[in-house]
């Protein structure tokens, strides 16, 4: 048995709007966190800190990181196709309440019918109903 027998199918990460750009502007400590949680979603599996995001349905994913006293939040889907789409990364600004933003939420939900769309075209391309 070779080693790559061993290894997860690991399933592909879209970025969406400027998600990528984001995350690379965080501190690397964030960063490290953001990538395991986005390799255990490749490899089916989730983060001990993911949460379901209120507000949002099912199959969105957050995590929270605390830095240097900033919070940072991920948000990804998991649970369209065989892709993890990263929605939106960002350093949260307000320092009352846990609650996401409203205009991060609003950002969230436009993303994510962009990833929709995304998993559509995906799907006809490979000739599925």
């Amino acid at each position: 048995m070779s080693s790559s027998d061993d290894e997860p199918t690991l399933k592909p990460v879209v970025w969406i709007g400027s998600s990528k750009d984001d995350i690379s502007e965080l501190p690397t400590e964030v960063k490290l966190v953001f990538g395991q949680a986005l390799y255990l979603a490749q490899v089916g599996r989730k983060h001990p800190d993911a949460k379901p995001l209120t507000g949002i349905e099912g199959g969105v994913l957050e995590v929270v990181e605390d830095f240097n006293k900033n919070t940072y939040r991920a948000v990804y889907k998991v649970q369209l196709g065989d892709v993890v789409y990263v929605l939106h990364v960002f350093q949260k600004k307000s320092k009352s309440g846990k609650a996401t933003p409203k205009p991060d939420l609003d950002l969230i939900k436009s993303r994510l019918k962009l990833a929709k769309q995304d998993h559509e075209r995906r799907t006809k391309a490979k000739g599925k109903p």
